[in-house]
C-alpha cells in the first residue's frame, strides 16, 4: 500500500477548512473574540516567540483537549467563539482543522502561513518568558 502524501493531505483539508491571513486572524480576535492557539511544540516557542494572547496547545494532545468525553477535556474549547489555529507554518493546523471540523467544531480556522507568516508580516511577538507571564495575569 503507497503512502499519502501529506502534501497532498494538507491540500485537501485546505479545500474544506477556513484559511486565513494572519492579519485576518488578529482581526478576528480583537474584534469578534477569537482564540489563536498555538499547536506548535513548546520547543519552537520557546525558540521563536509567541503571539501575544494565544493559548498553547500541543497538536498531540488537541483532539483530547476537545473531545467532551476525554479525561484531558479543556472547557476552554466548549465556548462559543472560533478557534484560529497556527503552527509554524500552515501544514499542521490545516490538518488539525480539519480534524476538528471533522469532531464537529464549527468555529475552526487556521492561519494558512503559520508564525512564520505571521512573522514575516510583521505581527507582534512575545518572547516565551514574556508570553508565559502574561497569561498568567
Amino acid at each position: 500500500m503507497a503512502i499519502e502524501s501529506v502534501k497532498k493531505m494538507v491540500a485537501a483539508a485546505k479545500e474544506q477548512i477556513d484559511n486565513i491571513s494572519p492579519t485576518e486572524a488578529a482581526r478576528r480576535a480583537k474584534d469578534e473574540g477569537a482564540l489563536i492557539v498555538d499547536i506548535r511544540d513548546v520547543r519552537e516557542m520557546q525558540r521563536d516567540g509567541a503571539i501575544p494572547g494565544a493559548m498553547h496547545a500541543p497538536r498531540g494532545m488537541l483532539e483530547f483537549w476537545v473531545s467532551p468525553d476525554s479525561p484531558y477535556t479543556k472547557e476552554i474549547f466548549s465556548e462559543d467563539r472560533e478557534f484560529v489555529l497556527c503552527c509554524a507554518g500552515g501544514m499542521r493546523s490545516a490538518l488539525s482543522a480539519k480534524t476538528l471540523k471533522d469532531m464537529g467544531m464549527e468555529r475552526i480556522s487556521h492561519i494558512e502561513t503559520g508564525f512564520g507568516g505571521w512573522r514575516e508580516d510583521d505581527m507582534p511577538i512575545e518572547t516565551y518568558e514574556d508570553w508565559q507571564a502574561n497569561r498568567k495575569r
